[in-house]
């Protein structure tokens, strides 16, 4: 003799039908294209260019690096451009969030050098050790030490020729080859005059090195 199915339970049938309508409703929200910066109503919106993905500082911009977003108005930084073929070739002094717009105080020019402090000049140090300058980004401020020659009775002499310094660009981690803009070890820092003078002067003489404080 055939056994009989139970009829199944309503409840039973009605978690079947919430489970399905959970699992069609994460799939509606996986595919939905991310939502744009909002804009009230009546606000005005602009192209502007901004990254396409994370760039640290150092990065030679190219038409990969940039993209076109459209937002509000009234959330648009000073310095914002939506001429993306006059940023391409430019060097990032500063990493840039992807979707952030590239503005001209993140790049090495005109831009960056308005930002340096009143009464100090941009000072560029080729530090010995790479690893160390790649360690570093702009913003942070650093002491560099200069190592001079030991002689036969005393042990090298280390001197601090600049303190508090501040990094408006580093080399990007990946750089390695001197001859890359941001390569070789090269910084460049916000520093007095005299500070400017006396780095000039330990560079031809010692070799140069930084440590890390508090940006």
């Amino acid at each position: 003799m055939p056994r009989l199915r139970r009829p199944r339970s309503p409840v039973h049938l009605l978690r079947q039908v919430a489970a399905a309508a959970l699992v069609c409703l994460a799939l509606v929200l996986a595919l939905r294209p991310p939502p744009s910066a909002a804009v009230g109503p009546g606000e005005s919106t602009v192209p502007v260019v901004v990254a396409a993905a994370d760039l640290p500082a150092g990065t030679v911009l190219t038409a990969g690096d940039l993209t076109a977003a459209e937002l509000p108005t009234g959330l648009l930084p000073s310095g914002v451009t939506a001429d993306a073929a006059g940023l391409t070739g430019q060097l990032l002094a500063a990493p840039v969030r992807a979707g952030e717009p590239v503005t001209d105080v993140r790049l090495v020019g005109p831009g960056l050098w308005s930002a340096i402090p009143d009464g100090q000049v941009a000072a560029p140090v080729r530090l010995a050790d790479l690893a160390v300058a790649t360690l570093l980004r702009a913003g942070d401020r650093v002491d560099v030490l200069a190592t001079g020659a030991p002689d036969a009775a005393a042990a090298p002499a280390v001197e601090v020729v600049a303190s508090g310094a501040l990094v408006l660009t580093a080399p990007a981690p990946e750089s390695s080859s001197t001859d890359s803009p941001a390569g070789g070890g090269l910084l460049v820092l916000a520093v007095s005059p005299d500070t400017a003078a006396g780095l000039a002067a330990a560079a031809a003489t010692a070799t140069l090195t930084v440590t890390l404080g508090r940006p």
